[in-house]
């Protein structure tokens, strides 16, 4: 079943009806077709239009969905001959930083992502995708064997921020982050990351500072949670949606800004909808992407690098 968001209502309550009316008609000589034709096309174009004009507090909380899909989600959905890669050679596995080796349409890649999980059991697991610094330093280590294989890097990107318990500080969570963003500044082939659901704070850019940046069309990237930012501005979380306006966290307001390079449609109603069309969609574009960075040297690519953040912010 589908887990509907405040703004949603409308649209649960004429599913709802469509559905006892369908439950109705089963076995019953009466003809309701046309009327569930004519709920169904309602039901469509309110979808349609209440996710055409949707908050940036809104599309985050659609980023935020319990049912998006996630890393494993696109893996199984985009990707074939997946072998996952663990440990970081210095401490121990994270399972919020998941990575190895995949295919995409024929092409061998090096696939980096956060992981949420989709119960309460993974979601403990994957300690809800915020990455510590063995995590971190595993994608640094895929990233330098991709680099050595001549090998694509796609990471997918979906945390709300990186670990900040005492426990990731004492490891060293700033200096892991630092590192892991020059991997990605400095690698000799090329690479393509996407904002799948929340890109939040340095625990994002970690791994989302290549030389093109996709966001999936609900996604949100910015460098602190909404109420985060509500709660040093005005002290209290309930701005959240003030500050979300503010931030201009959607991926709309980013391409106008020059943060990010593309923006990945998704199904109607969002990715939560349909994960499988959702993640079809993006391993498409993903290879598009590839395509057109195939070729180029190491220096030209880290030239693009260097020119894609220099110009960020210009209009």
């Amino acid at each position: 079943m589908i887990a509907y968001l405040e703004f949603e209502k409308p649209v649960a309550q004429l599913e709802a009806r469509i559905a006892e009316l369908r439950s109705a008609a089963e076995g019953d000589d009466v003809d309701i077709s046309a009327e569930l034709r004519r709920l169904e096309k309602k039901c469509a174009a309110l979808l349609a239009s209440t996710y055409a004009s949707l908050t940036p507090w809104q599309k985050t909380q659609v980023a935020r969905h319990p049912a998006r899909p996630h890393f494993r989600d696109f893996i199984e959905h985009a990707f074939d001959d997946f072998m996952p890669l663990g440990g970081d050679r210095l401490y121990g596995e994270d399972e919020a930083i998941l990575g190895g080796f995949a295919s995409l349409g024929g092409r061998r890649v090096m696939l980096i992502g956060h992981e949420k999980g989709h119960d309460t059991q993974s979601r403990i697991r994957h300690n809800f995708g915020m990455g510590k610094p063995e995590g971190y330093r595993k994608a640094i280590r895929l990233m330098e064997l991709a680099g050595r294989f001549g090998l694509p890097v796609v990471t997918l990107v979906d945390t709300s921020v990186a670990f900040p318990g005492v426990e990731a500080e004492e490891r060293g969570q700033a200096e892991a982050i630092a590192r892991s963003t020059e991997a990605c500044l400095a690698l000799p082939v090329p690479m393509v990351a996407t904002i799948v659901g929340e890109g939040g704070s340095g625990g994002a850019v970690a791994l989302a500072s290549a030389e093109r940046v996709l966001m999936l069309e609900h996604a949100v990237y910015s460098v602190i949670s909404p109420e985060g930012c509500a709660s040093i501005l005005w002290r209290t979380a309930e701005k959240a949606p003030d500050a979300a306006e503010a931030m201009k966290v959607t991926a709309q307001q980013l391409l106008q800004l020059k943060i990010i390079d593309r923006i990945v449609a998704e199904p109607e109603g969002g990715a939560h909808r349909n994960p499988v069309e959702a993640a079809q969609t993006l391993g498409h574009i993903l290879g598009e992407e590839l395509d057109s960075l195939s070729g180029k040297s190491s220096a030209e690519l880290r030239q693009l690098r260097e020119e894609r953040y220099l110009q960020i912010g210009s209009l």
